[in-house]
């Protein structure tokens, strides 16, 4: 089921990311935002964004690595599916459910703040969807899921706090260096 769901998410995905091709009328969408820029302008802006979700995928990674090994549903190397694109606007929500299931299963944050957690990351990736229609929905998409994007980014490095302050001490083996 979930490899259809993602096949299936994936195909109208693409489906919404080449609409400028095969419906010019509705609007130019995101390709056309970034073929807007020029060729420096729009090739500037995809490094910056690029960059930004390398280091929020970067945050995941190590609160996925911060997780008890026994707890996660997931590797932390999982997390860098947010670049394969178009994949990634489906992916993005297993990512999320994995995160949240390992966090859940750790049980060092509260459930409260987990539930939170998951509910931002699950909106910001709804929204980043919508903001690939064209028009007025897609740049309200966007700017909704930037918004919720930076705060989930922001509880994310929270619950990396939290996990880095509670971890439990090594303790050295008698007679190992």
């Amino acid at each position: 089921m979930r490899v259809v769901a993602k096949v299936t998410g994936t195909v109208l995905v693409t489906i919404l990311l080449t609409c400028p091709l095969w419906a010019p009328h509705w609007g130019s969408g995101i390709l056309g935002e970034v073929g807007a820029q020029g060729m420096p302008g729009g090739l500037i802006a995809v490094a910056v964004f690029f960059g930004i979700v390398a280091l929020y995928c970067r945050a995941l990674h190590r609160t996925l690595a911060a997780i008890r090994p026994e707890a996660r549903t997931a590797a932390p190397a999982s997390v860098w599916w947010m670049f394969a694109i178009p994949y990634n606007f489906v992916e993005d929500f297993f990512i999320v459910r994995a995160v949240a299931t390992s966090l859940a299963a750790d049980a060092r944050p509260t459930s409260r703040f987990v539930r939170w957690w998951a509910r931002l990351g699950y909106g910001w990736c709804a929204f980043q969807i919508l903001s690939l229609f064209p028009g007025a929905a897609g740049y309200a998409g966007g700017a909704v899921a930037i918004l919720l994007w930076a705060a989930h980014w922001i509880m994310t490095a929270r619950i990396l706090r939290t996990l880095s302050a509670r971890q439990p001490a090594v303790r050295p083996v008698p007679g190992h260096r």
